[in-house]
């Protein structure tokens, strides 16, 4: 899925480096999910394709819909830095972490994941690895209808469309998802079900030659259903809570010039988030917050070289409401930070590509920050090549982590400091006619990482930054196979050594929700009127934290498989339909200890594009 023919993939990526490259040109780890495969398999959400992805941990806390988190390479949840429709998504109200639970598939275009630190190009949070969900764009399908329905009263659909061409045109989509799930905590009580509604959108218009302006926008939200704790036992329980949640951003740009060689771009953005909490229609609390971005970039490029300087500006407002604690958790506050990047990149010095970054933040709440990325790739002949890199992330406190307070049970601690990682890979590939293939082994370290505190004598939990390093390594293996259209294979081996320093002890400590061993196969193509698409992923033993016992213990949670597929049949112009089986071991697994996940369903429906 990384550096793979050209046939089993598009050809350029950009959140590697900022710049419109080929996948083959690139020292950055990058896999690219593009939307034949999207549309194939057939997952109503964006995190089941994400365990495609090498070393890329999803846990979601119950069925589907639930709070879901991704962590790379053993990073942590709010170290993944999520774009969408390039507008930067990680929700400021909710710990910084990108919301995957809210994204839906039917209305995404093509997914990029880049693996490693990437602070130096993106900022802050980006430790990981980058996700970028594109939408659906101009010069796509015409119009596109999608609708299916199955087991556990599931009900989904989609509609868009678009017009003109990747230079100059309109695209718009919605969609919606509908489940009754099961009962997340035992089996025998009320099913935790969700509801999802998407809208997305972007346009191009040109207005002169080399002008262009342009927007972008997304609108999410989301009811969830789950399981918490009793409050007069404070132990687990079917219970009746209920989280409602609404993200939305929108973007404007204006680009002047010519990307292959020289260009200005103005942009802005504007992103709101509101997280309710609710038990048995009861309002307990509410976070918000806006985050408003300005950004000028320009670039150039002369003959082998390409050079790149972006200067940003950030601010972030957050708030915090309670009911259920009259009031006593109610915060309202803000930061702001600027940053200023340079990024080169040296294409074709005989067989070398090489690139580097830098990136100096300047944070009004913490102290300033200089992030560093280099890269070399050489091509060694017969299709092999070599690359190695060198990366560096920071990630900000939340705003939960720095002034969170619950009366008797949470107290945040402003004095906390940002957490900063450094890490580097090598890897060998090759790409050939119909096959590539590539291995790849990486060390990261982190300092100051956050983490959770208990005060046995007050009974107040906290958070300080960890001493010590937390460790991570592993190995990841990837190969794909297309020979024609009607057959497109990929496999993913990924191995992890992740452990921290206990805060009491400084004894190392196996990082939690993290397997050891992973991997994938997914398998699709069309042949005359038959389209399909399948996928299998393994998630081996990995520890979590059992909070239902006092003093917390931590547990052994069993390997599991997961398979899914779908196959589409044409039955006439346009329309197709579909049949789609989730989960078809019905493996009884669980991600996150005592959250239940969906048993296997199937489900049937159709599809119609049309001037695709």
């Amino acid at each position: 899925m990384m550096d793979m023919p050209p046939a089993d993939q598009p050809a350029i990526v950009v959140t590697a480096s900022r710049t419109a490259d080929a996948i083959g040109d690139t020292p950055a780890t990058v896999t690219v999910i593009d939307q034949d495969r999207i549309i194939r398999i057939g997952a109503p959400l964006i995190p089941d394709l994400l365990r495609l992805v090498p070393s890329a941990a999803v846990s979601t806390s119950g069925p589907a819909g639930s709070l879901t988190q991704v962590r790379i390479r053993g990073a942590e949840a709010n170290h993944t830095l999520l774009f969408i429709d390039g507008i930067r998504a990680n929700d400021p109200a909710a710990g910084n972490e990108p919301r995957f639970e809210l994204l839906n598939a039917d209305i995404a275009s093509r997914i990029e994941v880049v693996r490693g630190p990437q602070s130096a190009l993106w900022g802050s949070e980006a430790i990981g690895g980058v996700v970028a969900v594109d939408g659906t764009k101009p010069g796509g399908a015409k119009a596109r209808m999608t609708a299916e329905y199955g087991s556990f009263d599931t009900l989904r659909g989609a509609i868009g469309g678009s017009n003109g061409n990747t230079e100059q045109g309109l695209s718009l989509a919605a969609a919606g998802q509908r489940s009754d799930g099961v009962d997340s905590f035992d089996g025998t009580g009320d099913r935790d079900g969700y509801r999802n509604v998407a809208l997305r959108g972007s346009g191009r218009l040109k207005l002169a030659d080399e002008v262009v302006v342009g927007a972008s926008g997304f609108a999410l939200w989301e009811q969830s259903q789950f399981d918490g704790y009793d409050p007069a036992t404070f132990l687990r329980a079917d219970t009746l809570d209920e989280s409602r949640n609404r993200l939305a951003a929108g973007r404007l740009f204006a680009e002047v010039g010519d990307r292959s060689k020289q260009y200005l771009i103005l942009s802005g953005s504007l992103l709101g988030s509101s997280n309710r909490n609710f038990l048995a229609d009861d309002p307990i609390n509410r976070t918000s917050a806006t985050r408003r971005t300005a950004a000028l970039e320009g670039g150039l490029t002369t003959g082998r070289h390409s050079f790149v300087a972006a200067i940003d500006a950030e601010r972030e407002a957050f708030r915090a409401r309670d009911v259920a604690y009259g009031g006593f958790t109610d915060q309202d506050r803000t930061r702001t930070h600027r940053s200023v990047t340079l990024a080169w990149k040296m294409r074709d010095l005989g067989p070398v590509t090489t690139d580097l970054t830098v990136r100096h933040d300047m944070f009004d709440r913490f102290k300033d920050a200089t992030s560093i990325r280099a890269g070399i790739m050489a091509k060694l002949g017969g299709g092999f090549s070599a690359a190695a890199s060198y990366g560096e992330g920071i990630a900000q406190p939340s705003f939960f982590d720095l002034y969170g307070f619950f009366p008797g049970s949470f107290v945040g601690n402003p004095g906390l400091k940002p957490e900063s990682s450094v890490g580097g890979e090598w890897s060998l590939r090759y790409s050939g006619h119909s096959f590539g293939a590539a291995v790849t082994y990486y060390r990261q370290r982190l300092k100051d990482e956050i983490v959770d505190t208990f005060d046995p004598d007050t009974f107040l939990s906290s958070t300080a930054n960890a001493r010590g390093t937390s460790k991570r390594q592993g190995i990841e293996a990837e190969a794909a196979y297309r020979p024609n259209d009607a057959i497109r294979v990929t496999l993913t081996y990924a191995w992890l050594d992740a452990s921290e320093p206990q805060l009491a002890t400084g004894l190392r400590l196996k990082e939690q929700r993290r397997p050891r061993h992973s991997g994938s196969i997914a398998v699709d193509g069309v042949s005359g009127r038959l389209s399909y698409g399948a996928a299998l992923s393994y998630t081996g033993a990995h520890i979590d934290t059992n909070f239902d016992v006092f003093p917390a213990d931590r547990v052994n949670l069993r390997s599991y498989w997961l398979a899914g597929g779908q196959a589409a049949y044409r039955v006439g112009g346009p329309v197709e339909v579909t049949l789609r089986i989730a989960n078809a071991f019905d493996s009884g697994h669980q991600d996150v200890v005592g959250y239940r996940s969906e048993g296997r369903s199937v489900h049937a429906g159709f599809r119609v594009a049309l001037g695709r």
